[in-house]
């Protein structure tokens, strides 16, 4: 079955869980590779430098396919999987959650790390506006102007939204198109020359 648009957060938003005088601080953010994962959480090292830990993780891909989950020096799989877990619970992707910790001085345990960690990401994941995003594929349509009123009225038909257009002697268009249109729009398209 073709995936048809997945959920992710529309922008940035926060969260807290207060357990015996340690602080968990959690974030969550829209992204959509790891390169940008990286570089947020590089920013809340900075910002928070002074708590004890910075525990991440993300799912990136329509179906979530790409994740990374990091304890930063909790004991393992005390803190990144279970925000994972929340990620998967809430089933949403191309999204990064951070949880910076500040230890009150009373340890919690594996079991109570696992809860503070995983509560602190569902209050910020209820924070924010999930969403659902169309997934779309692109074409690049190359024509006359004589066709032009054939590809708009194609356009509009397939609900396509136009993301670059150039009118020389010949026209160029890109175009990005729901997946679920995509292929009865390539067939109409065959009497013109395309590229996808």
């Amino acid at each position: 079955m073709i995936t048809e648009s997945y959920r992710t957060i529309e922008s940035e938003a926060t969260g807290i869980y207060k357990e015996k005088g340690s602080k968990f601080l959690a974030f969550v953010y829209p992204i959509d590779n790891p390169e940008a994962a990286k570089k947020i959480v590089e920013k809340c090292k900075e910002k928070y430098y002074d708590a004890r830990h910075h525990c991440w993780a993300y799912r990136i891909g329509e179906t979530g396919e790409q994740w990374r989950a990091v304890d930063d020096g909790e004991p393992s799989g005390t803190a990144g999987r279970p925000i994972h877990g929340q990620l998967l619970s809430a089933d949403v992707t191309n999204v990064l959650v951070v949880v910076v910790r500040y230890f009150g001085g009373t340890k919690l345990g594996v079991s109570g790390l696992i809860n503070a960690y995983g509560e602190a990401t569902r209050d910020a994941l209820s924070n924010a506006t999930i969403i659902e995003k169309i997934i779309e594929e692109c074409f690049t349509l190359n024509f006359s102007y004589l066709q032009m009123n054939d590809i708009m009225r194609l356009i509009k038909e397939s609900q396509a939204r136009i993301l670059e257009q150039n009118f020389d002697n010949l026209c160029t268009m890109t175009i990005a198109i729901p997946r679920s249109q995509a292929k009865l729009f390539s067939q109409k398209l065959s009497p013109y020359q395309n590229s996808h």
